[in-house]
């Protein structure tokens, strides 16, 4: 069975909450492909950020929470990013 996982990160430039959130969501999904490369080669984590500067909806949804980070296209959370926590999702994601 194969799985893509997205995560998106919505965020803004200058933002340091979201330099935080881009760091944690790159190590998390590193770790996470790291641990299944040899088990389940069928699983991809793909990684996409968003300014919220650059697209009025994301603007009047998220200002006031960012950053957001959206696991397939559901928020999984905003303001600070819990690496256990996106972890766990991530390996709910494949089950």
């Amino acid at each position: 069975m194969s799985y893509d996982i997205s995560l998106t990160l919505i965020g803004k430039p200058g933002c340091h909450l979201c330099d935080d959130a881009r760091l944690v969501v790159n190590t998390v999904a590193s770790q996470f492909r790291a641990l299944h490369a040899g088990v389940a080669a069928s699983v991809q984590v793909h990684i996409e950020e968003q300014n919220i500067l650059d697209d009025a909806e994301l603007h009047s949804r998220y200002s006031e929470e960012i950053p957001v980070l959206l696991l397939n296209g559901k928020v999984h959370n905003y303001w600070k990013i819990d690496p256990v926590r996106l972890m766990a999702a991530l390996e709910e994601a494949v089950r």
